[in-house]
């Protein structure tokens, strides 16, 4: 398959993942405080991806990291592992899922802008007018609703800032994400569960009886461990900012299942909202971006196919089948074809 393809399918399959946890949180939510919730969600990530990881590829090493990005990991793990759980489900508590869901879709907006404004990725009209139509769509959700306006207001901006900072996980990770999309999950589930679970045991909190136990551990395997696997994966080949555009699909799948499982009210402006921000997706994943650009000698290591971009000799024995894994360079190119900012497109635009 190609290459940006699989980045794309792996988006959506997380955003699939991801956005059908957030009703089922809230029905967890009732009986567990958020810091108690979002550290066995993530403990439930962190100890399925360790498992597989033990057992199946029977590694345990720790994957070749400059010290600059095991910063850039420890800051991803504290923003997206840690905070952001712990507002997303302080905001269900005071939001219905549905809204909650929908307004998951600023996650994208702050992604990327964060990428554009401070990581230098490029852009263009069609995925600023995007992520203008996302923005609006976020605000109407965030508008008073009735006599429970003020309490919908403050979980709005629990969840906009759970979105926030898992913007600037993402972000971060982008920076790391060569290396294993298993060992990136999977320690950063048992460092924010770990963390989160403590934190709520020293405030009182017991565990809870153990079909909730399980259920919450499976659940955040599921859509925390498994979801960011995949968006790891999307974002090596994405970039940051259009991953997270392709991942803002996750909201609709989660407030309809809000909606149809969980049978919670409608009103107009979750409809409004629901259609602004569908039009700012429907830009983001239709989006076509070619020139011709200039690709610097680079030397890395990371899993590959020997495409355009890969046209080295070996030294070892692989008979070309498959992908494979080495330190390898590429040499200078010029050429032209429709790319996105993935690890061998991080060049300047004028």
């Amino acid at each position: 398959m190609n290459p940006s393809r699989t980045a794309v399918l792996a988006a959506l399959v997380s955003a699939l993942l991801f956005g059908g946890t957030t009703p089922f949180a809230k029905l967890l939510a009732r009986d567990m405080s958020p810091l108690q919730l979002a550290g066995l969600l993530y403990l439930g990530s962190g100890l399925g991806l360790w498992t597989w990881r033990i057992v199946r590829e029977r590694r345990v090493g720790l994957p070749r990291l400059a010290a600059r990005d095991w910063w850039c990991f420890l800051g991803a793990i504290a923003a997206g592992g840690v905070i952001a759980p712990v507002l997303l489900l302080s905001g269900l508590k005071q939001t219905t899922a549905s809204s909650a869901s929908l307004l998951l879709n600023l996650e994208a907006v702050f992604t990327a802008l964060m990428a554009w404004l401070i990581f230098r990725e490029n852009t263009d009209r069609r995925l600023v007018i995007g992520m203008l139509l996302i923005a609006a769509g976020g605000a109407v959700l965030a508008w008073p609703q009735g006599r429970t306006g003020l309490a919908g207001v403050q979980g709005a901006l629990f969840v906009a800032g759970a979105c926030a900072c898992w913007a600037i996980d993402n972000n971060l990770t982008r920076r790391v994400a060569l290396a294993d999309a298993g060992f990136i999950a999977g320690t950063k589930g048992l460092a924010a569960g770990m963390t989160n679970l403590s934190l709520a045991m020293v405030l009182g909190a017991g565990l809870p009886a153990p079909p909730i136990l399980l259920s919450a551990m499976v659940l955040g395997l599921l859509g925390y461990g498994v979801s960011l696997v995949l968006f790891v994966v999307a974002l090596r080949g994405l970039g940051a900012a259009r991953a997270g555009a392709y991942f803002s699909t996750a909201p609709f799948l989660g407030a309809a299942m809000a909606i149809l499982v969980l049978h919670e009210p409608t009103h107009p402006g979750l409809w409004v909202s629901a259609l602004l921000m569908a039009a700012g997706v429907a830009l983001h994943i239709t989006e076509r971006h070619t020139h011709e650009h200039t690709h610097e000698v680079l030397d890395h290591s990371h899993a590959h196919t020997h495409d355009a971009h890969h046209q080295h000799e070996h030294e070892s024995t692989w008979v070309g089948i498959g992908s494979h894994t080495h330190e390898h360079r590429h040499d200078a190119l010029t050429h032209d074809h429709p790319h996105y900012p993935d690890v061998h497109h991080r060049h300047g635009h004028r």
